[in-house]
C-alpha cells in the first residue's frame, strides 16, 4: 500500500497538484546567464516561474478554496459527499464468539513504485526488487503463518501485482479459505484521477482479479486509502459489498452519500493496524516489530472487550521478512488463546454485518 507516500496528496489535488507534491525535493530553478545579468523584478521570466510555483502550491482550485474562505454550508457540502451512517455493529457474532478478526494482506509488491515516479520506465530497480520480495518470499511466510491456524484472510491485490506474478493467485487459493479484493489497478491515486479514469482502472483491474482467480472481487480498498470524491459513487455503480479504505469508526457502519444511505458496507482502517510506516527502517516513525506487535494487542483486547471489530492491514512485502512475521504470528497465537474469536473475511463479516442489520 506505501501508505507512507499516498496519504500526503491531497483530495483535491490534480494531476498537477498531486505530481508536483510527490515531486517536490527534484524542483529545480531556472537561473539567467551570467552574461545577461537582469533585473529579478522586471525579468519577465521571474513572474513566469512565480506563476508556475503558485499552481504547484495552491492547487488546481487556487486560494479562493482555502478552507477559512468557504462559508459553513460550503464546508458541510464537502464533508458530506461521504459521511459514516448507520452503526453496523451487530447484537452478536456468528456461533457467540465475542470479536470478528479480519486479518487483511495488501499485496502491493512492485505497484507503489511503478505508479510512484512521473515515468515508470525510470523506475528504480533497488526499490522493484524490495517489492518483488512479496511475491518471492513474503506472501508465502504469510500463508503458511495462515494455513498453520487454518485462519481465512482477505488479499486486496493492485491487479498489475497478479498479472506480474499470477503465481500468487494459485497459492493464495490453495488452502480455499481467502478472499480476492480490488486494491487498484497499479497503486495509483484516485484524487490524481479524474471520475472516468478512477472508475475505468478499477473496472479494469476487477476485471483482470476475475480472469487470474476465478473469483469475482465484492471488496475494494483504495491504493494508500487515497478515496477520493468519486470513489463511492463509483463502488456503488460497479456494484461492491463493501470498502475498506475509512476511519470514521471501530465498528462496521454504512456509507452515506450526501447523507444518504448507499447500502455499501465500510469496514474501517487505522494506522494503528498497519506497519507500513512504523516498519520503515528509513523513516522517523521506526518501531521494533515486538513494540507494534504490543500495540495490536491492545488494539484487539480492547475490541474483544467491546464485542467488537479488529481488522489488521498489512503487507507481504514488508511484514514477510524473517524479524518481522513473528508479530503475525504471535499475535494469532494471542488471539487464539484468548478464545472466542470469529476469524473471517472481509466479505463475510461485510455479508453478516449487513444481512443483521436488516432482521
Amino acid at each position: 500500500m506505501n501508505k507512507d507516500r499516498g496519504s500526503r496528496i491531497g483530495a483535491r489535488g490534480s494531476r498537477i497538484g498531486a505530481r508536483g507534491s510527490r515531486n517536490s525535493n527534484r524542483e529545480t530553478h531556472a537561473q539567467p546567464p551570467e552574461s545577461v545579468p537582469r533585473s529579478p523584478i522586471l525579468d519577465p521570466r521571474s513572474f513566469r516561474v512565480a506563476a508556475a510555483l503558485l499552481v504547484l502550491l495552491a492547487g488546481p482550485a487556487g486560494a479562493q478554496d482555502v478552507g477559512w474562505r468557504l462559508s459553513p454550508d460550503q464546508i458541510k457540502t464537502i464533508v458530506n459527499r461521504v459521511r459514516a451512517g448507520r452503526n453496523l455493529q451487530p447484537a452478536s457474532w456468528p456461533q457467540n464468539n465475542r470479536v470478528a478478526v479480519v486479518l487483511s494482506f495488501d499485496v502491493d509488491n512492485e505497484t507503489p513504485t511503478l505508479a510512484g515516479g512521473p515515468d515508470a520506465r525510470q523506475s528504480s530497480v533497488s526499490a522493484l526488487s524490495r517489492g518483488e520480495y512479496g511475491a518471492r518470499i513474503g506472501l508465502q511466510r504469510v500463508l503458511d503463518a495462515l494455513d498453520k491456524n487454518s485462519i481465512p484472510a482477505s488479499f486486496f491485490i493492485p491487479a498489475m501485482s497478479l498479472e506480474l506474478h499470477p503465481e500468487m493467485a494459485t497459492a493464495i487459493k490453495k488452502s480455499g479459505r481467502h478472499e480476492f479484493a480490488v486494491h487498484g489497478w497499479i497503486h495509483e491515486q484516485n484524487t490524481a484521477l479524474s471520475a472516468e479514469e478512477e472508475t475505468a482502472l478499477v473496472r479494469r483491474a476487477r476485471d483482470a482479479i476475475e480472469r487470474i482467480t476465478g473469483q469475482r472481487p465484492v471488496g475494494y480498498r483504495a491504493p494508500s486509502w487515497n478515496f477520493s470524491p468519486n470513489t463511492l459513487p463509483m463502488l456503488r455503480d460497479l456494484g461492491f459489498l463493501y470498502d475498506s479504505s475509512l476511519m470514521s469508526d471501530d465498528r462496521p457502519y454504512e456509507l452515506l452519500a450526501d447523507n444518504q444511505a448507499t447500502g455499501v458496507v465500510e469496514l474501517p482502517v487505522e494506522w494503528i493496524l498497519t506497519e507500513s510506516v512504523l516498519f520503515d527502517p528509513r523513516g522517523n516513525n521506526y518501531s521494533a516489530p515486538r513494540d507494534v506487535l504490543q500495540v495490536y494487542i491492545d488494539e484487539f483486547d480492547r475490541a474483544w472487550e467491546e464485542r467488537g471489530l479488529f481488522i489488521l492491514t498489512v503487507h507481504p512485502h514488508i511484514i514477510g521478512h524473517r524479524s518481522r512475521i513473528i508479530v503475525l504470528e504471535k499475535l494469532i497465537e494471542h488471539m487464539k488463546a484468548k478464545g472466542g474469536v470469529w476469524f473471517a473475511t472481509g466479505s463475510s463479516v461485510a455479508e453478516y454485518v449487513k444481512k443483521s442489520a436488516s432482521n
